[in-house]
């Protein structure tokens, strides 16, 4: 609420809009700022302009914003020469062993620059975050010695990594503040290569996945970055958006599921590119390189992201779990919607958010040396082929495997009453089921110790018997061939 008092003491303000600065008065004292761990940043990305910030200087947890760096870092060490888009990469222990969520290569694969860089900023895989600091860097440690260079001469100084992928570690840290510096420095120093950072999903065989960043292909004019997701720094999004040339980078950490963050991340840029008609009334917030940092802790958010009752992943591939205490709530309060010029944003974020992306072709990816025309063709789809057949041969080996199981001890055990009713036999072979003749036939032999009529009058009896055991046991054979039907999410 500090707003409020240059608002107050604004001789004009309480001369010509008396009634509103009561209203707002009455707001701070009575509807006091929800207590909420996130941080909220807003900033132009031409000039660094702040137009919103709330705890843009806490310290935080990256998580996989992290990669934003990663990238950075390469796609420089690409500019200058020291290697290129197809220079290949190898998978090595130390990246295959890396949490999900990953590509899950086995050590040895070959990868290309370009593909890795798709798969770790679509995919926000682990494992070739690894392998690109491996490649550029000779090593984890040396690849994030490099990422703190490039940090403190980006002037982010709030900021340090010992990982290249943002799984959690002691001493990986940054801010609000130095996240919307380094996306200003892609913006600045790497535009030819900002479709890394925009790419709406990606195809690798038959698998594609789409980008966690809602905001691509869903909000008009979005264009980066990145999200992140660990227990204890919440949900994390550095995301971008240009319309008529103007650009916006807005950061969100600590939201509490994958869409409440693109939510508030498309309320500031509504904010933002809609104007504020009261914005003489809040006071200059400057550049975000001259925001003080704050000293202090970064704030742990593991008990809420990651309970008992929500069990969590150090992963951002599920995005749309909402936490369990809802904490960061995606509404715009009142004072929010006072200070954003007394008029609610044109289009509502969360409706924008709500459908499904635009269409678009996913971009193909790949393992092995850079391949075009038909020979990409032919990797996709030999690679297609092979995700179909392993999935196909679990699925059968899953399905071969309950009947049988669940066949050989009673086949055994009713070898003898089997020869006495060959057409229920016959029957139960044909639906794959060898342990049903038996069962069937136990019951008819026991009859026929008890009468020749009683066995006679069992066969038509049968098909409209519900009290007897025969009657039953045919169905348990669709039961077993169940599995045959679990093949369909393959396709």
């Amino acid at each position: 609420m500090h707003f409020l008092r240059p608002l107050l003491r604004h001789s004009s303000v309480n001369w010509i809009f008396p009634s509103v600065a009561l209203v707002l008065a009455a707001l701070a004292v009575v509807m006091p700022r929800a207590a909420q761990a996130e941080a909220l940043l807003l900033v132009e990305a031409d000039t660094g302009k702040v137009l919103q910030a709330d705890n843009a200087t806490m310290p935080w947890y990256p998580a996989s914003v992290t990669k934003i760096m990663t990238a950075y870092v390469t796609l420089k060490a690409v500019k200058e020469g020291r290697l290129s888009l197809d220079t290949l990469l190898t998978v090595s222990p130390v990246a295959a062993a890396e949490s999900p969520s990953k590509m899950g290569f086995p050590p040895g694969t070959q990868v290309t620059v370009d593909n890795a860089l798709k798969m770790m900023m679509v995919k926000s895989a682990n494992d070739m975050a690894v392998v690109l600091a491996e490649g550029v860097g000779g090593s984890v440690d040396g690849f994030s010695a490099m990422m703190n260079q490039t940090a403190q001469k980006l002037g982010m100084t709030q900021t340090s990594y010992v990982n290249p992928n943002g799984l959690p570690a002691d001493g990986q840290v940054t801010s609000a503040r130095d996240l919307a510096i380094l996306a200003r420095a892609v913006i600045r120093d790497l535009p030819e290569y900002e479709y890394f950072m925009q790419i709406p999903s990606i195809r690798y065989g038959r698998r594609v996945t789409h980008n966690f960043n809602k905001l691509i292909g869903r909000y008009p004019g979005a264009d980066g970055f990145k999200t992140g997701f660990i227990c204890a720094s919440g949900y994390n999004l550095v995301a971008s958006a240009t319309r008529n040339g103007k650009r916006l980078i807005a950061v969100v950490l600590g939201a509490s599921s994958g869409h409440a963050r693109a939510v508030r991340a498309a309320q500031l840029m509504e904010r933002g590119f809609g104007g504020n008609g009261l914005s003489w009334l809040t006071p200059a917030l400057g550049t975000v390189d001259n925001l003080v940092p704050v000293n202090a802790t970064p704030p742990n958010l593991r008990e809420e992201m990651c309970n008992g009752k929500r069990k969590r992943p150090a992963t951002d591939e599920d995005a749309d779990v909402v936490a369990s205490n809802g904490s960061a709530s995606t509404a715009e309060s009142p004072v929010a919607f006072f200070s954003a010029g007394l008029q609610p944003p044109v289009a509502k974020p969360s409706e924008l958010l709500a459908g499904p992306p635009a269409a678009s072709e996913p971009v193909l990816v790949y393992t092995g040396p850079t391949k075009t025309g038909a020979a990409l063709i032919a990797a996709v789809a030999a690679e297609a082929e092979k995700q179909a057949s392993a999935q196909r041969g679990k699925k059968s080996k899953i399905a071969a495997k309950k009947p049988d199981a669940a066949a050989a001890p009673k086949a055994e055990a009713n070898a003898k009453p089997a020869a006495a009713k060959p057409a229920a036999a016959k029957t139960v072979v044909i639906r794959h089921a060898n342990a049903k003749p038996e069962a069937v036939a136990k019951p008819a032999g026991a009859a026929e110790k008890k009468s020749a009529p009683a066995a006679d009058k069992k066969p038509a009896a049968k098909p409209t018997a519900v009290g007897d055991k025969p009657a039953p046991k045919p169905a348990k054979p669709n039961a077993a061939a169940k599995p045959k039907g679990e093949t369909k999410p393959a396709g």
